[in-house]
């Protein structure tokens, strides 16, 4: 039952097979037993149970219900949950609890799905291992010793390891991508704007998107289509209509015209990656597909692009976090440090209610963003950024002339080990090389299994298709799950 998909746990819930209660009681003491990985920041089994039970009596009167009634559903600890706590993975906001549900949370209720815990994440999601957080690391199901990257880590964690059969998480620069890729699940990033943001605590407002983590495309498809749509209370959500992802999905594509990005070949990746990902493009040919190569040629400058805007927007973001309308505040800010003697004691209580707060990977962010904002260096960091970022998303526009669908690795490398890139942040940033530029560009990008490396741990073939057209990149993507089995194979095997 514990890597059963959300619709095998549908059908059986609807055949009287088993129950909500029985679903959730079992993912519990999984959960209870697995605490190693660190999955779960906060997991109230009454709460839980209560409402399943409520489905499970609705179920048993016939009445209505919604498309993921029973089913558990694993958040990440960036959004909000009415009375639950939300803390982003920080000391910043330990004990928050929101007075009101965000908008993907209030549509899960309404899908009557059941929401199963909060998962561990990079603190504000800024990471991509999920090891800056307050709460310590998530253990990569797949290899302990190994991150489930980030900086959505938990969620993917929780699905791979069969602790929730369905997750949400949040990408900013591949956050939901990448970790998916290194722990061999599917993971969906949509167009900005086809989800709504509201009740999603800001990291970069123009960068961050919700979005599904699941076994398969079927259950993505399913979730997906739950949590999109029009938000009138947020201004970046697109009115425009939601199809139905599920009931197209094994519909054949009008066209298999893939283009392999040129750039996403280069330095720095791992040659087992590229060559699962070159017979991934090579099941396309035998499906009948036209293959293209494609060049971004301004995909090279996406991190120095990225790690100036998104910084710039979490300065800014995080600006309300001083320790006075919430959010930690010190206990102690009467030390006077040299030349401070003249601060006013509210100042010092924001600079140490601050430091305390925030880890250090926030705390670099904040200043690198500061310093690109700051007077006389706007224009030759901050707005040169978005020149470039206007650039790489022309690229894609460009490229969607000619294909249909963009193809490539999700991330350079297999899943890395714990500590080895926290000391290098360059080398951490560059986990990210493959993903960040759909950030920019604001394009849905997905992943999905592509195959496994000799030391056993999971390959992600990265898709991405143009603007509001995750319809046409869920049933591409369906072309090569139909063909392989690599979506089948879980922890623990070959």
């Amino acid at each position: 039952m514990s890597h059963d998909t959300a619709a095998a746990l549908l059908a059986r819930m609807n055949a009287g097979e088993t129950t909500s209660e029985e679903i959730v009681a079992s993912l519990l003491d999984r959960a209870g037993r697995d605490q190693r990985l660190n999955v779960f920041v906060h997991l109230d089994a009454d709460r839980i149970l209560e409402q399943a039970r409520d489905v499970d009596r609705r179920r048993r009167a016939g009445e209505p219900l919604g498309p993921l009634a029973g089913v558990p559903v694993a958040i990440k600890d960036v959004l909000c949950v009415q009375g639950e706590p939300t803390t982003c993975g920080s000391r910043m906001l330990k004990g928050f609890r929101p007075p009101y549900d965000a908008t993907v949370i209030a549509r899960l209720r309404a899908a009557d799905a059941i929401l199963f815990g909060k998962t561990n994440m990079d603190e504000f999601a800024m990471g991509s291992s999920t090891e800056n957080s307050a709460y310590g690391p998530t253990l990569n199901p797949w290899d302990e010793s190994r991150v489930p990257g980030g900086s959505s880590g938990g969620s993917a964690a929780a699905v791979a390891a069969g602790l929730a059969p369905l997750s949400l998480g949040s990408d900013t620069g591949g956050s939901i991508r990448q970790p998916a890729a290194v722990c061999g699940v599917v993971g969906l990033k949509p167009t900005y704007g086809r989800v709504s943001r509201y009740g999603l605590i800001a990291f970069a407002s123009s960068l961050d998107q919700v979005g599904p983590f699941a076994h398969d495309l079927a259950d993505t498809a399913l979730l997906l289509k739950v949590i999109s749509g029009h938000d009138p209370r947020y201004s970046t959500s697109v009115d425009a209509p939601v199809p139905d992802y599920a009931a197209t999905l094994d519909k054949p594509p009008e066209s298999l015209r893939i283009g392999v990005v040129r750039e996403f070949f280069g330095e720095g990746l791992d040659p087992e990656v590229g060559a699962a990902v070159q017979e991934a493009v090579k099941v396309y040919e035998k499906a009948g597909a036209t293959i293209k190569e494609v060049s971004l040629p301004h995909s090279r400058y996406g991190v120095p692009a990225y790690y100036i805007v998104a910084p710039a927007e979490c300065s800014s973001n995080l600006a309300r976090y001083d320790g006075t309308t919430y959010g930690h505040r010190a206990e102690d800010y009467s030390a006077k440090y040299p030349g401070e003697e003249k601060i006013a004691d509210m100042v010092r209580m924001m600079m140490v209610s601050r430091a305390e707060g925030f880890g250090p990977e926030v705390k670099r962010r904040i200043m690198l963003g500061t310093f690109a904002l700051s007077a006389g260096y706007a224009d030759q960091y901050y707005n040169k950024a978005l020149q470039v970022r206007r650039k790489i998303r022309g690229d894609f526009d460009a490229a969607f002339r000619e294909v249909d669908v963009l193809i490539g690795p999700t991330s350079p490398t297999p899943a890395f080990k714990l500590g080895e890139r926290t000391a290098n942040t360059l080398s951490m940033y560059l986990s990210d090389i493959d993903t960040i530029t759909a950030n920019l560009a604001g394009i849905p990008g997905l992943s999905i299994p592509c195959g496994l490396t000799r030391a056993n741990l999971p390959i992600g073939l990265q898709l991405l298709a143009a603007p509001f057209a995750e319809e046409t990149l869920l049933r591409t993507a369906r072309v090569f799950e139909r063909q392989t089995d690599w979506h089948t194979r879980r922890p623990g095997t070959r």
